[in-house]
């Protein structure tokens, strides 16, 4: 039956993460530092308001942007804390996850011959989501040396008068890099100078590490031309819920909810519900787990550099991503034989592009003692195979 699926489906290569997760699930005693889950469970308030919520019948349809109370509540937020200024009523779409908001801005503004630049290595979906919306990919190459960020002399590389779309994603999934606004400034310009639009992926913004998270939204003459994403899987250990967010130009965002009804229709009331308590209710306990993620992070960071790999300090997120190239192991060989051998589970990192070869990504969003048997074990693996 497969002569049925759409060509650009059948060719589409199944996601690099779950591939190995798929054969960790046939096996026993594996430590996997692979989802890039929150081991934390969602804040106890939040929890019951999602309880009360159902317990009062609350299981209707919402208005297809979302719960206005809850998109009031957002449009407070984004302005507190990152000096954002939306309109609840026509700037902001509650959607089925950050995953769902992704999707819909590709569709929304994409068409066919248009290209997408997407750093690389970044997250596996925005390349299959643009290939779906039926545009090009071409992949923006970030260097180690140069901490992984975006630099205009790459973009302009990879710059021809196709692209229509940049998309930003810091703090970076694998890489826990950052953009500090001086590193934001020069690709306004080049957005600007291009007339470009941007898919600011902000869904790691709460972990930042070293300094204060800038929104790219928030620069000059950047406001109109960026859409947004964000949610609250990451920050509130909510990845169950599924509720998502997208602000932007009430242009753009009713072209995005006029796919969002035809599709989605809303997203979930009980977690609409939920989020909105968590924004009012749960920052304490947001700070707790990012403290947390602090301690876990450094811990990793040490633990890879102990054993002879080098291993860029992530800023933000809870992914290291260390280098493995001294091994001469392609990325998928050496995840592959660890799990073998070591029953550790991490990902290539060529499942995040092409740059991303001589790497794995290892997630830290997992007990402290669950990450040091993880470690001691990568660490006999290493010492076993390799002369570092």
């Amino acid at each position: 039956m497969k002569r049925y699926l759409a060509n650009h489906v059948a060719n589409m290569p199944p996601s690099g993460i779950r591939k190995f997760f798929d054969l960790v699930a046939t096996m026993k005693d594996v430590i996997s530092l692979g989802v890039g889950e929150p081991d934390f469970v969602t804040p106890w308030t939040v929890r019951e308001s999602g309880i009360f919520s159902l317990e009062q019948g609350q299981t209707m349809y919402t208005s297809n942007a979302g719960l206005f109370e809850l998109r009031e509540e957002l449009a407070h937020h984004l302005n507190v804390t990152m000096g954002l200024s939306y309109d609840p009523l026509k700037e902001i779409l509650i959607t089925t996850g950050a995953s769902e908001a992704v999707d819909l801005v590709m569709r929304a503004v994409l068409e066919p011959g248009n290209i997408v630049l997407v750093p690389d290595p970044s997250y596996v979906s925005y390349g299959p989501c643009a290939t779906l919306a039926g545009a090009n990919v071409r992949y923006v190459p970030t260097h180690a040396e140069e901490n992984f960020r975006l630099r205009v002399k790459d973009l302009t590389q990879a710059y021809s008068p196709e692209v229509k779309l940049l998309v930003l994603s810091y703090p970076n999934n694998p890489t826990g890099a950052i953009m500090q606004r001086e590193d934001l400034l020069p690709i306004a310009e080049f957005v600007k100078e291009h007339d470009l639009l941007v898919l600011a992926d902000d869904i790691y913004s709460d972990l930042t590490y070293e300094g204060t998270h800038t929104s790219f939204a928030s620069l000059p003459d950047m406001h109109d031309r960026t859409l947004f994403v964000s949610g609250f899987s990451k920050s509130y250990a909510m990845t169950g819920w599924r509720i998502g967010y997208v602000a932007g130009h009430p242009d753009l965002i009713s072209g995005m909810t006029k796919i969002h009804q035809y599709t989605m229709l809303c997203a979930p009331i009980t977690g609409q519900i939920a989020a909105l308590e968590a924004l009012r209710s749960a920052s304490e306990a947001k700070d707790e787990m990012v403290a947390a993620y602090d301690r876990r992070r450094r811990l990793m960071v040490h633990g890879f550099r102990s054993m002879g790999l080098d291993c860029f300090e992530p800023l933000g997120a809870f992914y290291v991503f260390p280098d493995i190239s001294k091994t001469k192991l392609s990325s998928e060989a050496f995840a592959e034989e660890l799990l073998k051998e070591e029953k550790v589970a991490v990902v290539p990192g060529t499942a995040f592009g092409p740059s991303g070869e001589g790497f794995i990504r290892c997630s830290y969003a997992y007990s402290l003692e669950q990450l040091e048997e993880a470690l001691q074990r990568i660490g006999r693996f290493v010492e076993r195979r390799f002369s570092l």
